[in-house]
């Protein structure tokens, strides 16, 4: 089963095009791949009707009789199995490797050698990269940093206080030649101060992300690189509880950098855990919240409202 939502997708059979994904299908017409979608499938065109040859009686409602053909002869039929101008059987299918037109496979199907994979397309918007992603973060970690230089510059001028016997203490030892002797012990108010900092830092970083991407889908650093967080099945925001539980999987873990740096660890682990999802480049934290990262440029307005195809026109920036 597919966990795929329901979404314009690169056709598989024709990745020249795009095509409406249901959730278990694909539905409708397709669409040249950089055209606009709409919020839901294209209508299929409607069949031709099946017409009938001239030399039928214009009342009898007969077919034509085939070439040959008199009355008492045995029944003919044409090769291939049908009467001509009436639709002939399905071709069978080819090799077996591609799927054919009217076949439905599966998103994340893979193809054969040489040819691409299908590229998700949420929402019409194409999935972000793993580059423009690293980088939004950089950015937003150096504009946290920024606020607790601010907010957390008098406890880390008291932790300077206390830290700068010990160093002094532990440079002296390694002069005597005593490097891997008894080493001082930080004081109690060190290790209370750092444990603040840290607190507050979470806090910070707790108070900047989570509403901007709550309320927008974006912080500083993804709005600089055109990248926006949605939910996976509709564009609406994503409002704050579903914010907090994307943030909370990636930034409850910064306390623990005071364990030995094991925080920083489980971060970078989260952080570059995208670059194993094929599928939809999901995070660890976008999994939690089922959001997905995708590319947002200047003039896009997504659709409040459109899940499974459906929408009010109201843009949201």
């Amino acid at each position: 089963m597919s966990s795929l939502p329901p979404g314009w997708y690169k056709d598989p059979a024709d990745t020249s095009t795009q095509r409406y994904w249901d959730g278990d299908g694909w539905v409708g017409r397709s669409l040249p791949v950089d055209a606009a979608p709409p919020d839901g499938p294209l209508p299929e065109e409607p069949p031709a009707e099946p017409t009938l040859s001239s030399d039928a009686g214009p009342s009898s409602g007969a077919p034509a009789a085939l070439p040959g053909w008199h009355p008492g002869a045995p029944a003919q039929q044409p090769p291939g199995g049908h009467r001509p101008g009436l639709p002939g059987p399905p071709t069978p299918p080819t090799g077996g490797d591609q799927p054919s037109r009217g076949s439905q496979p599966l998103p994340g199907w893979m193809p054969p050698p040489g040819m691409p994979m299908i590229a998700a397309r949420p929402h019409g918007f194409a999935l972000a990269g793993f580059g423009p992603r690293l980088v939004a973060r950089i950015l937003d970690v150096l504009a946290v940093l920024v606020l607790n230089v601010v907010v957390n510059g008098y406890f880390l001028y008291q932790f300077a206080q206390e830290f700068a016997p010990y160093w002094r203490a532990a440079v002296q030892q390694a002069a005597n030649g005593n490097a891997f002797g008894e080493q001082p012990q930080p004081t109690s108010r060190m290790q209370n101060l750092m444990w603040a900092m840290l607190i507050i830092a979470t806090l910070l970083w707790l108070l900047y992300e989570a509403p901007a991407i709550a309320n927008r889908g974006q912080t500083i650093g993804k709005r600089i690189m055109h990248i926006r967080v949605m939910a996976v099945e509709h564009t609406d925001p994503i409002g704050f509880g579903r914010a907090f539980r994307r943030w909370a999987r990636l930034g409850l873990w910064t306390p623990l950098w005071g364990c030995a740096g094991l925080g920083f660890l489980l971060q970078l682990i989260d952080c570059a855990s995208p670059l194993f999802d094929q599928q939809l480049r999901q995070a660890l934290h976008d999994k939690t919240a089922r959001t997905v990262v995708v590319e947002f440029p200047p003039d896009a307005r997504p659709t409040v409202g459109a899940s499974h195809g459906g929408g009010s026109s109201e843009g949201q920036g």
